[in-house]
């Protein structure tokens, strides 16, 4: 395919607010999980919380938007100057030619628990009654709102694959003619929905967690929020692009990836194939690795039989949890960080590695050059993607 350039990209979560305090932090090994301090009711859980959140609301002109969600895109849309970039984008294509394409998994639900918890008479409370929050297109209405864009507006919720798939979704409208660039990314906060629903599951850990540990117990829970702008390479491109995305659904589970992973080696080969690469030329892999037993058993299977002991891997949810509907942009975003510093993330957490693991696996931090990475993000039912990056000038 062709390339995509990436213009401008961020993230927030509980490693901090823009991309050096995330660069900082992958640096030092410093996750950001700490004692779940969240929940309506007590849970014995770490979680990534982004500090502060509370004391931010929206500025008066969004005030309708008002939610811990929106909260926390406004906040990241703020950072590393992605606001003027948009901007930008808008002022030279127009507003019908920048798109919003947006993935979430839980969206405002939050505010809506807040309302059902504070029923007036069987009614929502008047603070909340303001329907542009109760429905899953809360984000991207949000954000399609506060830069006053007209383009194409949707949101994608494939569970922790969402914010990734918007970047197949942008580059097919590009392609198509149907826009010239596109806002992606997503958004999702901690709530009692999430908290409560993983740990129904049993797949909540006591402890923070270790992705790829032989004695793993389970994922934390985090909360994040990242965007990208995308549009396409001009003569004047420079950083990261995107080269090529896969995506499959293989619908083996609800909530149990195919046993031997076939929805995710599908979504691989059809990244690699996209970009016109081959497993070798993959210097680093964002590994999806949720500290879940049958995922990173999955995963780490996978890696170990198609890639060369030369590729290096790491899963990054030991330092932020594992933030959802937003996993796919922050980890896309941490993987350009990757390439734009020459560091590869370690994987935070393990101490005793699978028997599964190959020898790919960068247990620590390394300094080495990253000019082609992929970033993982399997979710529930089988719905699976993988994004291909490059620097400008490397295949494509």
């Amino acid at each position: 395919m062709p390339p995509l350039s990436i213009r401008a990209y961020t993230a927030t979560s509980a490693l901090g607010r823009g991309l050096d305090a995330h660069a900082d932090a992958l640096l030092a090994s410093r996750g950001g999980l700490e004692p779940n301090d969240f929940s309506s009711a007590p849970l014995d859980c770490w979680i990534g919380r982004v500090a502060g959140l509370e004391e931010e609301p929206l500025p008066p002109e969004l005030a309708e938007w008002e939610c811990r969600n929106n909260r926390l895109a406004w906040l990241a849309l703020r950072q590393d100057g992605f606001i003027d970039a948009v901007r930008d984008a808008r002022e030279r294509y127009g507003a019908s030619r920048v798109a919003v394409l947006l993935g979430t998994s839980t969206s405002s639900i939050g505010a809506t628990e807040e309302g059902y918890r504070r029923l007036d008479h069987g009614r929502m409370p008047a603070d909340l009654h303001r329907p542009v929050l109760h429905t899953p297109h809360s984000l991207a209405g949000f954000v399609a709102t506060a830069f006053d864009l007209e383009g194409p507006c949707l949101t994608v919720a494939t569970a922790c694959s969402s914010s990734a798939k918007v970047f197949g979704n942008a580059e097919r409208m590009i392609r198509l003619g149907l826009i010239d660039a596109a806002v992606v990314g997503g958004t999702d906060t901690l709530c009692d929905s999430v908290l409560f629903g993983f740990n129904s599951l049993e797949l909540v850990s006591g402890e923070p967690c270790r992705p790829f540990d032989a004695n793993r117990g389970g994922i934390s829970i985090g909360e994040a929020a990242g965007f990208a702008l995308l549009e396409r390479v001009t003569e004047d491109t420079t950083g990261p692009m995107l080269i090529g995305y896969g995506e499959a659904s293989d619908a083996h589970h609800m909530s149990t990836p195919h046993p031997e992973g076939l929805g995710a080696d599908i979504a691989l080969r059809d990244a690699l194939a996209r970009a016109g690469i081959e497993a070798g030329d993959v210097d680093y892999i964002n590994l999806h690795g949720t500290a879940s037993q049958k995922n990173d058993e999955v995963e780490a299977a996978l890696v170990a039989r198609s890639f060369p002991a030369t590729t290096r891997a790491s899963s990054t949810k030991g330092f932020t949890g594992h933030t959802l509907g937003a996993a796919g942009i922050l980890e896309a975003a941490i993987t350009l960080l990757a390439m734009r510093d020459g560091r590869i993330p370690g994987n935070l957490g393990a101490t005793t590695p699978d028997p599964l693991c190959g020898p790919q696996m960068a247990w620590t931090s390394e300094q080495r050059e990253v000019r082609i990475a992929l970033s993982n993000s399997f979710g529930f039912g089988g719905n699976n993607a993988c994004l291909a990056f490059a620097q400008v000038g490397e295949p494509a």
